[in-house]
């Protein structure tokens, strides 16, 4: 009887470990390309595992004995060259398992203080601004030729950036982290041409990122001292500053159950019963 029982134990444990193998290796594949997303040091990745692959395809269908004897001792060697190439991310994605959430909770309220401090005190001067922050999906490749800032986002370093005939005013900004990461950035244009048939230039921007990404994006036009925010594609014009922090802590903080629509019907219906008319 005992040796039935160690005989099933010893089954079960063979059995279900190559299943606990592959969920590890699943969960550590996911947070490594988690971490890379949006890098350019993800394109060199997926170059050098494509070339590899069509190499040791061809060598295989081709019997080159010797050539694939190499690539599969180059597949060992693999390990170290991604630790190398991707030492920035690997150590970024330690920075950030080590955070504690509670302060992570506070440094989102301090950013959303600080660039609503900027946009406020921006359209109050009529200075024109585009702030992008990045959410999930990354923005480096959006950056390609843009300035590294890499500081700590404050108010007044907003609005220097933006102060008109400054050399870095024209373009947009990258937050990203609580930093704001690149400035002067040259952002792709919409071609909506339902949408932007009467906006200008900075307003395609706003729409062009959140297009093709998942971050959000304030507005400050120089003409009307308007405040905008574009999310997902869609764009909210005339957002009363008052408004302005519910829209940045629904969408930063992602408040579940509010899509972008939804808020805006909220604030409508709100602006409605308080006898406000958005224009």
């Amino acid at each position: 009887m005992h040796s039935i029982f160690l005989y099933i134990l010893e089954y079960m444990y063979f059995s279900i470990t190559p299943i606990l193998e592959i969920a590890l290796m699943a969960i550590l594949f996911y947070y490594i390309l988690y971490y890379i997303r949006g890098t350019k040091s993800a394109s060199v990745l997926a170059g050098i595992v494509f070339v590899i692959m069509i190499v040791t395809i061809i060598t295989d269908l081709l019997k080159f004995e010797v050539i694939s004897w190499l690539l599969n001792g180059l597949w060992t060697f693999f390990a170290v060259a991604v630790i190398v190439i991707f030492q920035p991310e690997f150590r970024r994605a330690f920075a950030q398992i080590g955070k504690n959430p509670f302060t992570k909770g506070i440094q989102k309220q301090e950013t959303i203080n600080e660039i609503i401090t900027a946009v406020i005190n921006l359209a109050g001067r009529r200075h024109g601004a585009l702030i992008v922050i990045e959410q999930n999906i990354g923005l480096r490749g959006l950056a390609d030729n843009s300035v590294l800032i890499n500081a700590v986002i404050t108010h007044r370093l907003l609005e220097t950036i933006f102060f008109p005939n400054t050399s870095l005013h024209d373009g947009g900004v990258i937050i990203q982290g609580g930093k704001i990461k690149y400035a002067h950035c040259v952002f792709p244009l919409s071609t909506n041409p339902e949408l932007t048939r009467s906006m200008g230039t900075r307003h395609r921007a706003a729409l062009g990122v959140t297009e093709e990404t998942d971050a959000l994006v304030v507005v400050v036009s120089e003409e009307t001292a308007g405040i905008s925010i574009a999310y997902k594609g869609n764009i909210k014009k005339n957002i009363r500053p008052e408004r302005l922090r519910r829209f940045l802590d629904v969408l930063i903080n992602e408040e579940k159950g509010k899509t972008f629509k939804e808020l805006v019907d909220e604030m409508a219906d709100s602006d409605k019963a308080t006898g406000f008319i958005q224009k």
